[in-house]
């Protein structure tokens, strides 16, 4: 009679294994971004375009509520939320690189089918981090310009930038906004990709985004940089810039992925 320890073990999913990745890397990825938007121009101008009036709709809110002051940390804290959104994106790029051509049907279920796996907790990770950036914001309000109220995003901006309490809110407004960027940016670099890619859980996927960075902490930061740049200037012109600048985005946040991770064997 065969016992429990007779039994074969079978083994748990194998971790993902990093490695370094180069400046030109970085490069490289962006360059296949770009080639990939432009063997996708439709699906990836959709994907942005809802991104780009997502960002429309929540200023016009700001506005609405007279709340002009907290438009500039809500726009920098959507750049959070952006590798969710790029989801259908990486989808995209896998189709394309295993010789496919992606259609919006078969990214689209590929998208809604994630709700049963671990994508969906890697979302509320960036939204609860979206709020936490939101809160932060309020606190430093509350710490160094009190409670008052900003009749007009002018009056706001006055204060800011001509008074001593308004420049200490400022600076230290953006180191602590820098140091939540980065720590996100370390968790979510890889984890969306992969977690599109594999069927690992959320936990491991956030470390290995973070050992992709350590292992390659430059090439990394000059992404993440490069990622901000981009998507403030195609937000500039109204947002529709991101019809174009997201989709690329996302398109080379695939290729960065395939370059820091070891392929599956």
């Amino acid at each position: 009679m065969a016992t429990v320890l007779d039994r074969p073990v079978q083994a748990g999913p194998v971790a993902p294994v990093v490695r370094a990745i180069s400046f030109a890397d970085v490069k490289e990825a962006l360059l296949a971004g770009v080639e990939d938007f432009n063997r996708a121009p439709v699906i990836g101008a959709l994907l942005g375009a809802v991104y780009a009036f997502g960002g429309i709709f929540l200023l016009s809110c700001v506005f609405a509520l007279d709340l002009g002051y907290l438009a500039y940390p809500l726009l920098a804290g959507s750049v959070l939320i952006g590798p969710f959104v790029a989801a259908g994106l990486y989808d995209v790029s896998r189709e394309i690189e295993a010789g496919r051509q992606p259609t919006l049907k078969g990214v689209m279920s590929t998208v809604f089918a994630q709700r049963q796996r671990e994508l969906g907790w890697m979302a509320f990770v960036t939204i609860f981090a979206f709020i936490i950036w939101m809160y932060q914001v309020r606190l430093l309000l509350a710490l160094f310009l009190g409670y008052s109220s900003f009749g007009t995003l002018n009056e706001f901006l006055h204060v800011v930038f001509t008074t001593p309490d308004g420049l200490t809110f400022l600076a230290v407004g953006h180191v602590v906004g820098a140091a939540l960027a980065l720590g996100l940016f370390s968790i979510t670099v890889v984890s969306f990709p992969l977690l599109m890619d594999r069927d690992i859980d959320v936990v491991t996927a956030m470390i290995t985004s973070v050992q992709a960075v350590l292992a390659s902490p430059g090439p990394m930061i000059a992404w993440g940089l490069i990622v901000v740049a981009l998507l403030a200037a195609g937000s500039v012109p109204c947002f529709l810039g991101l019809i174009v600048v997201l989709p690329v985005l996302g398109h080379a946040t695939w290729h960065i992925y395939r370059k820091a991770v070891v392929p599956a064997a």
